[in-house]
């Protein structure tokens, strides 16, 4: 494997713990926003308080356990398919903002491997809301494996995913790839950390408004009681139809607020991370 790959998996997997510690809370306010039964809660605000009041505070830490150990896979994947997309795209370095989105679309369909079952996790987790019958994340996946396999229930969710991660990380990596090359521009290659900070969090801000209906559809699907059948598109397709049916089209955006929110920080951390990581392993291995 080539070493240049080998350094993006390592700098992905620091990128991603440090996303994940940022930004899990407001993870959880944002899914329970997108699949709590209508009138549980009245906003974001009040998933917050009652959260808060009825299960304490680290219930906004629900289903971390999934995504600290999965999204560290998740982001080595990710930053990794990123680096060989670019590399495949053109072999100079410097590439345009629009080759830049094709490799990021790229990048984020060879992520949605790994970042649908851990998604699924998560989101199952975090659709428990302090009850007696709440399951540690140990029985939801030794249940969900017994009752449906490998494809209907770890991989659950797996097409809608497919579909979010494409636009999601063209829009991410671009805003990303946009902002540091104009802090570029005054401070050279040596951009200050609070710059790095500043354009990973452009990046996540871009991310949830390139894809967001999408992933509302990917939370109601892996909170099904059972498994999506049919044509991908055509499950996809009835389920934007029936969010709208159910709350009008405001249905599609539930949850945006905190998920937007909740970019700045952790997106930022995440590239900051990544980049750190990232230049530490090039002054150590030369490439």
């Amino acid at each position: 494997m080539d070493l240049r790959t080998v350094n993006e998996l390592i700098a992905g997997s620091v990128g991603g713990a440090a996303q994940v510690l940022v930004g899990q809370p407001l993870d959880t306010i944002k899914t329970r926003a997108q699949i709590a039964p209508k009138g549980m809660f009245t906003g974001p605000m009040d998933i917050l308080k009652q959260t808060l009041r009825n299960e304490g505070f680290f219930a906004l830490y629900k289903g971390m356990a999934s995504p600290l150990i999965g999204i560290a896979g998740v982001n080595s994947l990710l930053f990794a398919a990123y680096g060989v997309s670019k590399r495949i795209i053109s072999p100079f370095p410097d590439l345009s903002l629009q080759q830049i989105a094709v490799a990021g679309a790229m990048a984020g369909a060879a992520n949605a491997i790994l970042a649908s079952p851990v998604e699924m996790f998560k989101v199952r987790m975090q659709g428990q809301y302090g009850g007696k019958d709440d399951k540690r994340l140990r029985v939801v996946m030794r249940d969900m494996w017994k009752e449906w396999g490998l494809r209907e229930g770890i991989m659950r969710g797996y097409w809608v995913t497919f579909v979010r991660e494409i636009p999601a990380y063209a829009g991410f990596y671009t805003a990303f790839e946009f902002s540091k090359r104009q802090f570029a521009k005054k401070y050279g290659k040596d951009v200050p950390v609070w710059a790095l900070l500043a354009s990973g969090s452009t990046g996540g801000l871009a991310y949830w408004l390139s894809c967001y209906p999408l992933d509302v559809v990917k939370s109601r699907v892996q909170q099904r009681s059972t498994p999506p059948v049919g044509n991908p598109f055509k499950y996809i397709g009835g389920e934007i139809r029936a969010i709208i049916a159910e709350s009008g089209f405001a249905g599609l955006f539930k949850g945006l607020t905190p998920s937007l929110i909740r970019s700045i920080p952790a997106a930022g951390a995440t590239f900051a991370a990544f980049e750190i990581t990232r230049e530490y392993l090039l002054e150590y291995t030369g490439v």
